[in-house]
This record gives structure tokens, sequence and C-alpha cells, in this order.
């Protein structure tokens, strides 16, 4: 499952530690392999966001040691699912999918239960609140994941 925002700083990065951690709980470590990704990823190279370690730190969270990259061409073939944060990047990744992989393309939320949201808002140019927020939307995201690859 290959998670995507745009920078693959803050919140594609998150998603897949809390995944990751979400999956274990589940007592199903080899049942889905998770990695990020960006559409755009203009800090190709860097690691996450500072903000997003810390929060993630705060709830137990280890932060998956990975550098920002962009979706490649690859990725499409090799992921059975990616999962966009926004309608924005899913939609940048349905103009870059072959057509033959289109139905792997869904927003994370998708999977959340009982959300009135469907997008995972971009905290970057805000403050700690916007990456705790980015914490619960990934965790309801990742809950509903799990629970439906595991039933």
């Amino acid at each position: 499952v290959l998670m995507v925002c745009r920078g693959n700083i803050c919140r594609s990065p998150m998603a897949r530690s809390v995944a990751t951690k979400a999956i274990v709980g589940a007592g199903l470590p080899h049942a889905l392999k998770f990695d990020s990704a960006g559409t755009h990823a203009h800090y190709l190279g860097e690691k996450p966001d500072r903000r997003a370690e810390v929060a993630l730190s705060s709830r137990g969270y280890e932060l998956v040691r990975t550098r920002s990259r962009r979706v490649s061409a690859k990725d499409f073939e090799e992921f059975d699912l990616i999962l966009a944060t926004d309608a924005s990047n899913l939609t940048e990744l349905r103009r870059l999918c072959p057509p033959s992989h289109l139905a792997k393309l869904r927003l994370l939320l998708d999977f959340a239960e009982g959300l009135k949201v469907t997008e995972i808002p971009d905290p970057y140019y805000g403050n700690a609140e916007g990456f705790e927020r980015v914490l619960d939307l990934c965790e309801a995201g990742a809950r509903g994941l799990i629970k439906h690859y595991t039933l």
C-alpha cells in the first residue's frame, strides 16, 4: 500500500507509520506492507518534517526512516493500493496513472468509519495542532483499512 501526499514530508510518512503500527497491532505484520511518496515531492531526499516526528513520537509511533520521493511509474505496477491524502493528490495520481491501474487509486479516508471529512488537510503551513489532526485522521483511516483487509 502506497500512501501519497504532495511533498512526502508530512501526511504520507505519518500515514505510513500509523498504518505500519496498526497492522502489527492487529497481529498481522506481514499482511500488508506500506510505503509513502509525494505527487510533487518538492523536498526530494529530505527527511520528514520535524513536527511530524514530534507528533508521531508523542503517540508512541516510530517514524519510518525514509526520505522524500516522488511517485514513479513503477509505483503503479508495484503497489496493489495507492491511497491519497486528499482530492487534489488523487486527481494528480489519476493524471499520472496508466489506465490499467486506475482501480488501485483511492483516498485513505475512504476506509475511515464515522468521519464527516474525506480529506486529510496539509499541516505544513500550520502549527502543532494541525499535525495532531493529521494523526487523528491517519489513525481513523488506518483502522478502517486494516479492518477492511483483515475481515
